[in-house]
Order: structure tokens, then C-alpha cells, then sequence
């Protein structure tokens, strides 16, 4: 169970890390670049810590994808106000549900 909440906090900091390299227009707005550079380190450092603790590199990294997927897109729609079409929809519960059938496969 820990090891899913860092998982989750992880695809969150990628997300949020995202949002603010959206921000930064460019990499030209100062706050929001530091920002970004420095919630897309701390989920690294996080992925990391995973990866250590767990043997499988490829679920990991797959599970960390799924629910980043998964945070960008409520992102995107809520604070954005992007629209996805319900083909686009269908493919990231793809991917989340390929990332969460691979999780429990792979223990």
C-alpha cells in the first residue's frame, strides 16, 4: 500500500512538474520554470526510491506512467478547461487500465 501512495505522489509531482512547464511559457517565466525543474527532480528522486525497493523496472516505470497519464489529463480538464474527445478518453483508461493489469500481475 506504501508503495502505491509514492507511486501516486510521484505521478503527481510529474504532473504538477507539467503544469508549470506549461506556465513557464517556454521556459521563459522564472517561477514557474524553477518550479517545474524542481517537482519533476523530486519525482525522480521518488521513482527512484521505488525502484529500489521494487525488482521489476518495467512495472514500475509502467504503473508511475498510468497514473501520471491519469493526473495530467484531471489537470487539464479542470484547471485548463481542455477537452478530450471520447476516443482520446478511451485511450488513456487504456493505458491506466494496461498500467493497473501489469501492477497486479506483477506483484
Amino acid at each position: 500500500m506504501v508503495f502505491f501512495l509514492i507511486a501516486i505522489a510521484t505521478a503527481l509531482l510529474y504532473a504538477v512538474g507539467g503544469m508549470f512547464m506549461k506556465l513557464s511559457n517556454g521556459y521563459i517565466s522564472p517561477l514557474p520554470s524553477i518550479l517545474s525543474y524542481a517537482l519533476f527532480a523530486l519525482g525522480v528522486h521518488l521513482q527512484i526510491y521505488l525502484l529500489t525497493r521494487n525488482s521489476s523496472l518495467g512495472m514500475t516505470g509502467i504503473l508511475v506512467l498510468g497514473l501520471d497519464a491519469l493526473c495530467t489529463v484531471l489537470l487539464g480538464v479542470f484547471l485548463f478547461k481542455e477537452a478530450y474527445t471520447s476516443i482520446k478518453m478511451a485511450g488513456i483508461a487504456l493505458v491506466i487500465i494496461g498500467a493497473i493489469f501489469l501492477q497486479a500481475e506483477g506483484g
